[in-house]
């Protein structure tokens, strides 16, 4: 199989992004072009290990979580990853990040996965930084600031656009409800990229029907960007996502453009 031959530029961040987030995200960008231009898509997708998270790893995974983890370290700061737990560096601060969210489409060449962390302090996640592989995009933000960019502000579920993940077993029903009360239903497989879309009004709504799929590192950069965009990031039965370094703890987020527009979604789901 060939290899991926676009590139990967790096991040476009705004001066103010915490520097340890800014070195984290540089350096997994740069380490994601480094693994296209030396490894097939097969090699990528290859599984070479078991993940903290009890999820398997792509050698994608392993070679970006790698440079990340090298560049916490020489900023100081802990690292909580989904492939290697949690790395104490002695900090009070801890980057908690997914190394390349979509890790599928990132080695098979599909042009939607990214890098996304946020900074804790004191288990509190203060600031985040979500990046676009392909095309440097980047949306930050910090805990309690407005953004610059804003959701759709759309309240009813009626005419929505709607990320979804796919329908796993058990939440078909619910899936349907969904797609049948919505106006487009877009499948991405990217979770922290698709909260990013409902943060800046390009889609209304990202829903899990209930699956159960998504971990700290999934959510935990929309916990802080959608509200500060004017949204609302919520797990469907009304869990609380809190810093935690049990790596099996699981919820199904909803992130939407309104408070309102996420109670439908729940009411939706729930049936």
């Amino acid at each position: 199989m060939t290899k991926n031959p676009w590139p990967v530029p790096q991040p476009e961040l705004s001066p103010d992004v915490h520097p340890t987030l800014a070195a984290t995200a540089r350096a997994a960008s740069r380490a994601h072009q480094q693994a296209r231009a030396a490894h097939t898509r097969a090699e990528l997708r290859e599984e070479v290990a078991g993940g903290a998270d009890g999820t398997p790893t792509m050698r994608v995974d392993a070679i970006v979580e790698a440079a990340i983890l090298e560049a916490a370290t020489a900023a100081g700061a802990n690292l909580l990853s989904e492939e290697a737990g949690f790395v104490d560096n002695g900090s009070a601060a801890t980057l908690v990040v997914d190394p390349v969210d979509g890790s599928a489409n990132a080695a098979l060449g599909v042009p939607l996965s990214c890098f996304a962390g946020a900074l804790v302090l004191d288990e509190e996640p203060v600031e985040a930084l979500t990046v676009w592989f392909d095309t440097g995009r980047a949306w930050s933000a910090k805990a309690g600031e407005q953004t610059p960019f804003r959701t759709s502000g759309r309240t009813v579920l009626k005419g929505a656009s709607v990320c979804l993940m796919r329908p796993k077993r058990g939440t078909e029903e619910a899936w349907m409800r969904l797609a049948d009360a919505a106006d487009r239903i877009r499948v991405l497989c990217t979770t922290c990229l698709e909260t990013m879309l409902v943060a800046e009004g390009s889609v209304d709504a990202f829903a899990d029907p209930g699956s159960d799929t998504h971990r700290l590192m999934d959510l935990i950069a929309a916990l802080v960007t959608v509200p500060a965009a004017g949204g609302a990031l919520l797990d469907l039965h009304g869990r609380p996502l809190t810093f935690d370094l049990d790596l099996t703890r699981r919820w199904s987020g909803i992130a939407a453009a309104t408070p309102a527009l996420a109670d439908e979604l729940i009411t939706t789901i729930l049936g």
